[in-house]
């Protein structure tokens, strides 16, 4: 695997300013030792969370020490708690360009800060439910999955930011072939995993139980899943409510749940503090902390760097596999 002077730098993007993104990204700088990445946003959101500052015009000045900060074009205080919709433009442009670094390897990957997405469309009409359908759009329109990853545990759901009672309609045999096959390309490109394992839970309880509890596993998941074994390694339908337990973890390298929380729950609830969203199936390397912007903790100085922490590893580790 290549060293790590030989990759070039993380572009870590600045995240809503009034969340706990700057002091969480100010945090990790101590935390990262060894990773060189770079922030994009206003210097003046960084400052008071006792991290030397570095603001540079170039990456190649990027290094593991100060936090450097390349300026990007975002207006006014960081208040905290206090969304500013003037700042809207300049968080979602700073999206696009931590993208255009990575695509032109002056970036080995994008780091992303949390987001609010009500701010984001109060002050620029932001048409998406997330980044997750941002960076598939900035990519072209491929196809993608979030998956949710820590040591012990990865999902992805095949349906992301819906309302429950739209996961049925939302659901076809299109859209998990694509979760799956996805997640699959992701698990040997970017975790190294040669031949994995994939478990695939049912919608209704008890996965249905036969069809007394809901028919989509009988009508068409069984069949679906069944087709794709040899290929994609994938099994099931499991019950959900009995495939996350420790023991069944050791049966699985990652699971395909079948909507958000069925898949956020139990990973959230295993390592809530050290848990990595991954965007898979982009061209370019994608990882976040598993939390929002928590404006009721934000200035406080008591948010946890730990999942951004994670989420900056991860996406080094990454570089390191696909450079090799």
């Amino acid at each position: 695997m290549p060293s790590s002077s030989e990759r070039a730098p993380l572009a870590v993007t600045c995240g809503e300013p009034a969340g706990v993104g700057p002091e969480v990204v100010a945090k990790a700088r101590a935390l990262a030792a060894g990773i060189p990445f770079f922030v994009l946003g206003n210097p003046d959101h960084f400052t008071g969370h006792g991290v030397e500052l570095h603001v540079i015009d170039s990456l190649s000045e990027a290094g593991s020490d100060a936090l450097c900060v390349l300026p990007h074009d975002i207006p006014g205080p960081a208040r905290p708690g206090v969304p500013d919709p003037a700042q809207a433009a300049g968080v979602i442009s700073a999206i696009a360009r931590a993208v255009e670094l990575a695509r032109s390897g002056e970036a080995s990957g994008v780091v992303t800060a949390p987001i609010h997405k009500k701010a984001l469309k109060d002050g620029a009409d932001f048409p998406y439910p997330g980044h997750t359908e941002y960076l598939a759009a900035l990519a072209g329109d491929v196809d993608v999955v979030m998956m949710l990853a820590c040591p012990e545990l990865r999902v992805v759901p095949a349906t992301i930011h819906i309302a429950i009672d739209a996961v049925p309609d939302a659901l076809t045999p299109d859209t998990l072939e694509t979760a799956l096959r996805v997640t699959h390309a992701g698990l040997r490109r970017d975790f190294g995993i040669a031949n994995p394992r994939i478990a695939v839970a049912g919608l209704n309880p008890h996965a249905g139980e036969g069809g007394t509890m809901g028919r989509q596993e009988v009508d068409w998941i069984e069949r679906l899943v069944a087709r794709l074994a040899p290929d994609l390694g994938c099994f099931g339908p499991l019950p959900a409510d009995t495939m996350f337990h420790a023991a069944a973890r050791t049966g699985y390298d990652a699971a395909v749940a079948m909507y958000h929380d069925q898949a956020l729950i139990p990973i959230k609830t295993i390592d809530f503090a050290g848990g990595v969203n991954v965007t898979l199936g982009l061209p370019f390397i994608r990882t976040s902390p598993d939390h929002g912007t928590a404006f009721d903790i934000a200035g406080t100085g008591r948010a946890d760097p730990t999942s951004i922490v994670a989420a900056l590893r991860m996406a080094w580790d990454m570089a390191g596999r696909r450079t090799a």
